[in-house]
């Protein structure tokens, strides 16, 4: 066996043992758990993960207790003003709620129905869209044989004492699946004119299922998210390009998340006297304590959505933070006992994304932001983003790798795309979660020095599929993670990569400035975009965004042969390159001679093919597509290099981009 063979063969096997080496260590899911991983820490970053020092006694518990009064300006049409008050039970495990809503009509069309998202009623049963759709699992985490609960509406009536329950009809647009009741219609008694409002009252309660897919409870932590009876978006014509105004109005699915008007809440909620809550927006109100009860007043206002979680065992700290685009808000952290030493690590992590944002996009307007860790065994609710309160990973282990910065990056990075922007996630939930996670990649290269590697990233990209379409429409979560996360954020940093990145911060400083509040679209985004190039860009889109391409380029063969040119030897190198996917702007090839000498050619990757035929005094060694690795969207690297010397019946390619994968599994390995 020749020493060439042996290194080829000791070569493949070292890549197959280190990708399942790779597999073991959950490498094959980067993905999931809102795409937040984390490699090895930096040498430099050793001391700030070094193993947190255990107190004698956790420290108590600084209840949090500032009160803030409403600013008076409006950021957003505020269509919707919800006055809730909810009663958390004293095993922990249901809500007992009363709210009036008012909802005013933004359109040019009288409205005579309301729809409604009752959201826990995904947990009636198995039989429910979500639990089918899901298999009962979201992300990693799964649900148990307590985690059914359901949502049951006992009063709905008009300011007249009018009953409107017998007019309650559920509806199932999307799959006409009997058994799901997560939305609701109501036939109102009175048609609502445009610029006219209507107020409901209605009372519910709320069995929450031990904690799985962002709500319920586990042990005296709850967590709850999506729970009150919430008004569905009616879009007036021209919004997200609609001809016609009328309800978006769909189910819950088992990869959608959410999508909700703007406008003003003012919630009250009662706990156990032991309890400490925190949620969305600030107190208006002193808590006060009544027989046994503590009772929270909160108010936020131009959002979309409502949370709060609460716990015995929080352990708070807040501070005042200020910078450019942030003139003032109290970043308020509630944290598990086991978390309690590593507050500066989240507190940092918050200051970090807050800053970067604020500067690259826009104002942070709002006045709190908080942070709330959930238990060990609770991660059914972590990583979940919501208006101005976000969830870091359960704190499962008290020494975690930058997997708790990157968490806490990615979910604030949703307070711009999902909270202020409000993209549609039922229909084109890349505009959110490519968005947040292409901006959270940004912050964690910006204050921790962790670079992606998009390389391995777009290696995952197996089953690419459109990114604008109905998150129901991918044909597994794996399939919809993939693209709405990963190939998402690669097709960002494609456009970054072809006009460069203060362009590329101008593009997105621009969408944000002119869609927050707004709710834009897919096509609002591509306008923004050849608004500030100056370009069409409408090959790219139909091919990364509304179709499924990867952007996969080959050298497919080599050919060699000595010549004799005026009486000197020489040699023809032919070399054949594939564009074997979409094209993505220029691509370069470099030939590499064994004298040395290299040669690159420019391909505006607009042919299938592209036959390169070079005349030169020393054979060609080797040639390699995209040599600067500037093609993000590329997911098959095994064949953008090939070697020339070879005989064409054993020739071997060998990826330079599978050689990067194995050192960078090799540096992951070493924490």
């Amino acid at each position: 066996m020749t020493p060439r063979y042996f290194k080829r063969i000791l070569l493949v096997i070292l890549a197959v043992a280190l990708l399942g080496i790779s597999m073991q260590h959950d490498f094959g899911t980067a993905w999931q758990s809102q795409y937040t991983y984390a490699f090895a820490p930096a040498a430099n970053a050793k001391q700030a993960l070094a193993p947190a020092q255990k107190s004698v006694k956790p420290p108590a518990v600084q209840e949090p207790n500032t009160v803030i009064t409403p600013k008076p300006q409006e950021l957003s049409n505020r269509v919707v003003e919800y006055h809730i008050n909810v009663h958390l039970t004293n095993d922990a495990k249901q809500l007992n709620g009363e709210q009036t809503v008012t909802w005013t009509n933004p359109g040019k069309k009288t409205v005579s129905e309301l729809y409604f998202h009752l959201y826990p009623n995904a947990f009636q049963s198995g039989k429910t869209t979500f639990m089918k759709e899901s298999g009962g699992k979201l992300r990693q985490d799964k649900a148990t044989t307590n985690s059914q609960g359901y949502m049951n509406l006992l009063t709905l009536e008009t300011l007249n004492g009018e009953s409107l329950l017998p007019r309650l009809q559920y509806v199932q647009p999307d799959d006409g699946n009997a058994n799901d009741f997560t939305l609701a219609k109501i036939r109102l008694p009175e048609p609502i004119a445009p610029g006219t409002s209507v107020t409901l009252r209605m009372s519910y309660e709320v069995k929450l299922p031990e904690v799985f897919a962002r709500m319920g409870y586990s042990g005296n932590f709850v967590m709850a998210g999506q729970w009150f009876p919430k008004l569905a978006v009616y879009e007036t014509a021209g919004m997200r390009g609609r001809t016609a105004e009328g309800w978006n109005v769909h189910q819950y699915h088992g990869n959608s998340e959410f999508y909700s008007d703007f406008g003003i809440y003012s919630v009250r909620i009662n706990v156990p006297e032991n309890y400490t809550v925190a949620a969305t927006g600030f107190q208006t109100k002193p808590i006060e304590i009544k027989e046994a009860t503590k009772i929270y007043q909160f108010y936020a206002d131009d959002i979309h959505d409502f949370a709060w979680s609460a716990s015995p065992d929080f352990v708070y700290e807040e501070t005042a933070y200020s910078d450019t685009g942030i003139p003032g808000v109290r970043i308020k952290l509630y944290l598990d006992p086991a978390h309690a030493d590593l507050k500066d690590r989240y507190m940092h992590a918050a200051k970090s994304a807050l800053s970067s944002y604020a500067k690259w996009y826009g104002e942070y307007p709002y006045s709190t932001l908080s942070i709330v860790v959930p238990p060990k065994g609770a991660n059914g609710a972590g990583g979940m983003e919501y208006p101005t309160l976000i969830t870091a990973f359960a704190a499962e282990n008290d020494n975690p790798g930058y997997d708790l910065e990157r968490t806490v990056v990615h979910e604030i990075g949703h307070q711009y795309w999902y909270g202020m922007v409000a993209s549609n996630e039922f229909e084109e939930a890349w505009l959110d979660e490519g968005f947040t996670s292409y901006a959270e990649d940004k912050v964690m290269e910006t204050a921790y020095g962790l670079e992606p590697n998009l390389r391995m990233e777009a290696s995952y990209m197996t089953n690419p599929a459109p990114l604008k379409q109905q998150s129901w429409s991918y044909a597994s979560h794996s399939q919809y993670a993939e693209n709405v996360y990963l190939r998402a954020k690669l097709v960002l940093v494609g456009i970054e990569n072809q006009v460069g990145s203060r362009t590329m911060q101008k593009i997105l400083r621009t969408y944000f400035q002119k869609y927050k509040f707004k709710h834009p679209s897919t096509a609002d985004f591509q306008r923004v975009v050849e608004q500030v190039t100056k370009t069409k860009w409408n090959d790219y889109f139909s091919q990364y965004v509304y179709g499924n391409k990867m952007a996969d380029f080959s050298i497919e063969s080599i050919h060699v042969r000595p010549v004799t040119q005026d009486g000197a030897e020489m040699y023809e190198s032919v070399v054949l390159v594939k564009k074997n996917g979409g094209s993505n702007g220029e691509i370069k090839v470099l030939m590499k001679f064994t004298d040395g000498t290299k040669i690159t050619k420019l391909w505006d990757t607009q042919e299938s093919h592209m036959q390169y035929k070079q005349l030169h005094s020393a054979p060609l060694e080797w040639a390699v597509v995209d040599p600067n690795n500037s093609n993000v969207l590329d997911n098959k690297l095994i064949n953008n290099y090939m070697q020339a010397q070879l005989p064409e019946d054993t020739r071997t390619r060998w990826s330079l981009g599978v050689v990067q994968l194995i050192e960078g599994l090799l540096g992951s390995l070493s924490w």
